[in-house]
Formats: C-alpha cells, sequence, structure tokens
C-alpha cells in the first residue's frame, strides 16, 4: 500500500510546480508562504519575502487598496480577481491579473489569504505597456524616486545612480533617512519630504558623496488624489556648479596673479566695513606699489614686468593670513584687507612683504612702497580708508623717488 500524501508536502509541490505565483498572506498582511513562480515574477527568493509584509511589493498607490481589502477580510468578503501593479525586484513596475482566495480552518473561519498572480499578456507587438516608459527612467541623467508615506523608498531609477554604482530598483525598502545615513528630521532633504507628506513642493541644492545635486520633491498622489508618498527627482549638477564656479572666479581674479581684482577687492573692502559697523571690531588696509615698473618693462620687457607682479602678487599671499583678502587693485597696485588686525599687525606685515620681496635674490631687483590706514581711526567707510591708505602710499613713493630708497 502506498504511504499517503501528507498535505503541507502535498502544498510544497504545488507551489514548487505552478508557472503562477502563489503568495499566501497572513491577515496582518505578513507572508507565509512564497512559491517559485513568484520568485520569477517578482525576482525576490522565498527567504527574502516570508516573514515580510506584502507592502513591499506594492507601489505607493496600491497601498491604501491593500489595508483596505485586508479590513474587508474581517467582515468576511473580498476581491477574488483584478488587475493590480506591483514592484519587481529591480525598481520595475509589473502590470498582473490577480485573483485571490480565502484559506480557512476547520471552523469555516478565515485565517489567510490565496494569492494567485501571473503577468499580464504583452500586445501582439511584444512590447510590455510600459517598455518605452522603463526605457526612458532608466536612461534619464536624472535620480527619480518614490516613498510610501513612511519615506520608504517604492522605486528608484534613473542613469545617474550608475555614478554611484546603484541599480534601478537597489534602494527599495530603505527608508530615505537609512540610506542618507541622516536622522535628523530638520536636516535636508529629510524636511522636505515630510513636508511633501503634507502637500508641498520644493526645489533645492543638495550634496551627497561629493556630487552637487538640484533636487524636485513634491507629494505622490494616489488614484483616488490622496498623498500616499513623496515622488523626487535629482539632477546632477556638479560638473554645471563646477563651470559656474570657473566662471564668477575668472569675474573676480585677476588673471596674471590670482589675487581677487578691483572689483572684487572693493566689495570685501565694502563687506568688511559693513561688518566691522556691526560688531564694532578693528581691520586693516595695505596698499601695495610696485616701485619702477615702468623702467623694469623698458629695460627688460614686458614679460619680465609680468613676472615681477607676479612675484609680488606670492610674498603678498605668503605672508598674509588665510583669512585676509589680497587683490590686484591697478596696473602695479595692490592692496590688502587685513581682517581682525590692528596699527601693530598691518605695520608688521606691511614689512614682512617689504622684506621678502628684497630678500629674495632675483633679477631684476624689486621693491615696493607701502600705505596703511586703520579702520576706525583713518576712515569709517571704503572711500575714507582708501584716501587715506593712497595718501601715505603717495608720501612714500615721492620719497622713494627723491632718495632713491623706500621709507616708513
Amino acid at each position: 500500500m502506498s504511504p499517503s500524501l501528507r498535505p503541507e508536502r502535498l502544498l510544497a509541490a504545488i507551489l514548487s510546480s505552478t508557472e503562477d505565483a502563489l503568495v499566501s498572506i497572513a491577515l496582518d498582511g505578513t507572508i507565509q508562504c512564497w512559491s517559485q513562480g513568484a520568485t520569477r515574477l517578482y525576482g525576490y527568493s522565498a527567504a527574502e519575502m516570508t516573514g515580510q509584509s506584502l507592502t513591499r511589493i506594492l507601489p505607493p498607490h496600491e497601498v491604501p487598496h491593500f489595508t483596505e481589502f485586508l479590513n474587508n477580510i474581517w467582515k468576511g468578503s473580498f476581491a477574488c480577481s483584478e488587475r493590480a501593479e506591483r514592484l519587481h525586484k529591480d525598481g520595475t513596475r509589473i502590470q498582473i491579473t490577480l485573483m485571490r482566495r480565502e484559506i480557512c480552518d476547520e471552523n469555516e473561519k478565515i485565517i489567510a489569504v490565496l494569492e494567485i498572480a501571473r503577468m499580464q499578456r504583452c500586445p501582439a507587438d511584444g512590447a510590455a505597456p510600459d517598455a518605452d516608459v522603463r526605457r526612458v527612467l532608466e536612461q534619464m541623467p536624472a535620480i527619480l524616486w518614490t516613498t510610501d508615506r513612511t519615506l520608504r523608498i517604492t522605486s528608484n531609477w534613473g542613469a545617474a545612480l550608475a555614478k554611484a554604482k546603484i541599480k534601478p530598483g537597489a534602494l527599495i525598502g530603505q527608508t530615505v533617512n537609512e540610506y542618507l545615513k541622516c536622522e535628523d528630521p530638520h536636516a535636508a532633504p529629510i524636511a522636505q519630504h515630510a513636508q511633501a507628506l503634507n502637500g508641498a513642493t520644493s526645489h533645492f541644492e543638495y550634496r551627497h558623496q561629493n556630487r552637487d545635486f538640484e533636487i524636485h520633491l513634491g507629494p505622490l498622489r494616489g488614484p483616488d488624489g490622496g498623498i500616499v508618498g513623496c515622488i523626487g527627482a535629482g539632477i546632477d549638477v556638479t560638473d554645471r556648479k563646477k563651470n559656474e564656479d570657473e566662471v564668477r572666479h575668472q569675474a573676480t581674479h585677476d588673471a596674471l596673479t590670482g589675487l581677487a581684482n578691483y572689483g572684487g577687492f572693493v566689495d570685501t573692502l565694502e563687506r568688511e566695513v559693513r561688518r566691522a559697523e556691526r560688531i564694532h571690531h578693528s581691520f586693516a588696509l595695505l596698499l601695495l606699489d610696485l616701485d619702477e615698473l615702468k623702467r623694469i618693462n623698458d629695460q627688460f620687457g614686458h614679460l619680465a614686468g609680468n613676472r615681477a607682479l607676479k612675484r609680488l602678487s606670492d610674498v603678498i599671499q605668503e605672508h598674509c593670513r588665510a583669512t585676509d583678502v589680497a587683490a590686484r587693485y591697478g596696473g602695479d597696485e595692490f592692496a590688502v584687507v587685513l581682517i581682525d588686525a590692528d596699527p601693530g599687525m598691518a605695520r608688521q606685515i606691511a614689512d614682512r612683504v617689504d622684506h621678502a620681496l628684497r630678500g629674495r635674490g632675483e633679477q631684476p631687483a624689486l621693491s615696493v612702497s607701502i600705505g596703511i590706514s586703520v579702520y576706525p581711526e583713518d576712515g569709517r567707510t571704503a572711500q575714507e580708508l582708501l584716501e587715506t591708505a593712497d595718501k601715505h602710499l603717495y608720501m612714500r613713493k615721492k620719497a622713494f623717488r627723491s632718495q632713491g630708497v623706500t621709507t616708513r
């Protein structure tokens, strides 16, 4: 007599042999059994899905419908057949035909639900209805994502993810906080996601993994118009910002010396005057003039003159602090805004620059005339400080021409 077949072995045989995706679900939405057909359809293994909530493979707009379905089970009624949408492990959306059957105990009480799903048939041309859209999403030079209301990522797309070696769908299941390793609800972009759940849209820049992104974020709405999560798009603007920074640098800096140009210097000086007025602190201004640049150009050529200007700019940068702002003020004139400096510090830095320039031993020999003004003793406006420093510079320049030496 042949041995009897145990029910659980019969069930295991059915789960492994059928092509349909068979998934049994507890009344709280937890997956109990997961067939090989389900693995083929959804991409997840039984080990990955058993014990997980079915919402893991539900797109955001399906979650409210599924929750309503679970509530209706307690009433003893639910839809037996319908079309639905599910999420594959790779992030793609799957159109399925879904049948549901109740699983009852010996008292005919419903204790679980069996979902039987299969892929909807493709059109005659063999292409899936959303194949074109999917290809566009995969190749779009951006990062696209959706979340549910708990900010758990439900899909991610976009070619920009390739630089981070992230495949479409790879982030599904993580929360935004987990992926960004950020628990502060007030930090960007966590705060903007929370705002999106309340119906607000936002547009902002965000830096992540040494890349700059322009983020557009808003609410994701279900078929009934209710907010079921967030939808976001991030465009990588790192290269654009780098180009903008280079253009901005070129517009505010001298090409020969790399120092700030006249416009950049004036902006800095006026900003420092406003700051000094606000917090009642002192700062100093140096105006420097390279002596006899015309003679150098006439005797050695303009390339030598340019090298002389560069030598002076290098010395200025070496002997000024990182917080100070040096500029090429005019043809042979330079300026330095010495932040939080008093008269003694200003004279000390001026002496260092003068001695270093003279002591380099390069030809032609160079010297510099320097004028100093200090806020607020020598003026309370940018114009007053410039006039005072220029007056002192002129006096030293006059002394140099009449005596052949620079005095201070």
